[in-house]
């Protein structure tokens, strides 16, 4: 039975600054009151995005590239935003109060987003389903209401998700074996407003109208607030240690080059390092020395020039952070695969069949919510039969490690895609059957042969999506692990920004005298194949750089042995770059 009065064993206080007890607040307790906004700001996020490229086209009237452009470059925003919103919280005022204002301002973005899709002098006027040109003025607010959506989410989304695995604590075995099935359920209420958002706000967007499709959201991001603050006495709050994470990230570096001609010491003993009683006075936490990196070490370097060394700690984080830039790197394709989900798979839907009896017509940004229906069906399966199953074959807490988990989405990710191109090279085949030019016919295939393809990239998100969101907060420096999470959401920012820039670059060589381009007005006269086809080559050779990148990764560990001559450090290893080889 748990002690009352235990408190907990990771310094987390409440919101006044005062210890917590471990029995009354934290864990799903607490997370419960959280999960509630994830799932509706993902509401509001697909319940835009997944539609988007639409409303770009039949209300705004921009042409194909234009639209696909303008929707990677608002999700991009939102996905980087997070980098600054995560710096504020983990440097200044904290996860709680970056994300209380940051909500705010998310929430002033869809309002204004509703007004301008309502509100007769901010809307291009209709009639009969045909929409007269936008006014500059209707097309700036518009644009303007988008991104205060974006400043917003660069508060909410790299902190609410890494608030709420704070409310475990590392330091408790019992807390730390929960947390391992925090992120699965996270991004479980993630996909659930998805699917709403992608089944019934599209629809509702399409057949009830714009201001109703945005008002839903907008309301139940008020109510899920509301729920959220209610959950405050049951909150921990993580302490902020470092002031000037920025500043020491690019003096390390710095450091290390003005003595690039110094010789490294072999005994670790003789770089710089403050006392360990500093570290426990504070309530810092101290990094011991790793063999990764070496060259970073002569930032520790004492030397005679009076200038302060950086401390193996400083040097050390810079190191993770290294480390964790080079598997972002290779991140960064597989989320431009991702991107294809809101923009071309959806025009590639509203050239088909897309009857449902006779009545019925099914929203080609409907076919989105088979994405977040594999997804949520496979999460469970994952999480309560193929972890446990892995975890007796492997001993491994997780079944897998965390980058074996991403290497077999990415693998997913690959597969979608080239089904994607052969289900456009059919499609191009049943064109020229029929003898259709205009981008206005439909092509007389059911809109559900793009089914295999959204199924397959909801199940390699749960391998990829998920598996990045934990590796990121997993292996990130313990002061700043918002900062960390948000090499996640940057990953899928910068992967919309490249495929923005590849569809641009794409169009503009494929049209170069006289050409027809791969990417078109006229999807039907197109060769969108062709491109998907690019996308699968660039992804199997991102593939084998990610394997190559992850044999040389070494794991942040807890675990700490003495090594002679009296350093210490930390225990890790590289990834075993055979995944699925098990000792039977």
């Amino acid at each position: 039975m748990e002690d009352a009065n235990v408190y907990t064993q990771d310094g987390t206080v409440d919101l006044q600054g005062r210890p917590v007890l471990a029995s009354k607040t934290g864990r799903w307790k607490a997370c419960s009151f959280l999960l509630g906004y994830e799932a509706f700001e993902r509401m509001a996020f697909y319940g835009i995005a997944s539609n988007l490229v639409n409303y770009l086209t039949t209300k705004l009237h921009e042409d194909t590239i234009s639209s696909v452009r303008n929707v990677n470059n608002w999700s991009g925003a939102v996905w980087i935003t997070p980098i600054a919103g995560a710096y504020i919280a983990d440097s200044y005022i904290g996860r709680f109060w970056t994300f209380t204002a940051s909500s705010l301002i998310y929430v002033l973005g869809m309002i204004l987003l509703t007004m301008a899709v309502t509100v007769k002098s901010l809307r291009p006027t209709c009639a009969n389903g045909v929409c007269n040109k936008a006014s500059s003025l209707q097309i700036a607010f518009f644009y303007m209401s988008l991104y205060t959506i974006a400043i917003g989410a660069g508060g909410t989304k790299p902190n609410i998700s890494t608030f709420g695995a704070d409310q475990f604590d590392n330091d408790s075995l019992k807390e730390k074996k929960q947390k391992v099935s925090f992120f699965n359920w996270w991004m479980f209420s993630s996909f659930l407003g998805a699917l709403f958002a992608t089944l019934g706000l599209v629809y509702i967007q399409e057949n009830l109208g714009w201001g109703l499709g945005y008002g839903i959201p907008t309301l139940g991001l008020l109510v899920s607030l509301m729920v959220f603050y209610i959950g405050t006495p049951f909150y921990r709050h993580k302490v902020i240690k470092s002031e000037n994470l920025a500043k020491d990230l690019v003096r390390v570096p710095i450091a290390a080059f003005k003595n690039r001609k110094l010789h490294c010491p072999n005994d670790v003993l003789e770089l710089h390092e403050l006392d360990s009683h500093y570290y426990k006075s504070t309530g810092k936490h101290q990094v011991h020395h790793t063999l990764i990196f070496r060259f970073l070490d002569k930032a520790a370097i004492k030397t005679c020039s009076g200038e302060s060394p950086c401390t193996v700690t400083k040097v050390e984080v810079a190191k993770r952070v290294l480390g964790l830039t080079l598997i972002w790197l290779v991140t960064l394709i597989p989320s431009t695969l991702w991107a294809q989900v809101n923009t071309l798979f959806v025009k590639q839907g509203t050239t088909l069949d897309r009857k449902l009896g006779s009545h019925f017509q099914i929203p080609a940004a409907s076919l989105g919510s088979f994405v977040t229906l594999s997804m949520l069906l496979s999460v469970p399966i994952y999480d309560q039969y193929f972890v446990p199953f892995m975890r007796k074959k492997t001993g491994n807490p997780r079944g897998i490690t965390i980058l074996q988990r991403l290497g077999i989405g990415f693998v997913i990710q690959i597969v979608a895609i080239a089904v994607a191109s052969a289900v456009e090279v059919k499609r191009m085949r049943v064109i020229k059957e029929f003898h259709i030019a205009s981008p206005k016919q439909v092509v007389p295939m059911s809109i559900f042969w793009l089914l295999p393809q959204n199924s397959l990239l909801g199940i390699g998100d749960v391998f990829n999506a998920i598996g990045l969101l934990e590796f990121f907060y997993d292996q990130s420096p313990e002061e700043m692990q918002s900062l960390g999470t948000t090499f996640f959401t940057s990953g899928i920012g910068l992967g919309n920004f490249l495929n923005s820039f590849l569809v641009t670059m794409v169009d503009k060589i494929t049209t170069k005298g006289g050409g027809k381009s791969w990417i078109g007005d006229n999807l039907n006269d197109s060769r969108l194949d062709y491109y998907y086809g690019f996308l699968v080559v660039i992804s199997i050779v991102n593939m084998g750089l990610f394997l190559w990148t992850a044999s040389k990764y070494v794991y942040k560990s807890d675990e700490i042995k003495d090594f002679s001559g009296g350093c210490v450090e930390m225990e890790a290893k590289a990834l075993d770059t055979s995944p699925l080889t098990i000792q039977l």
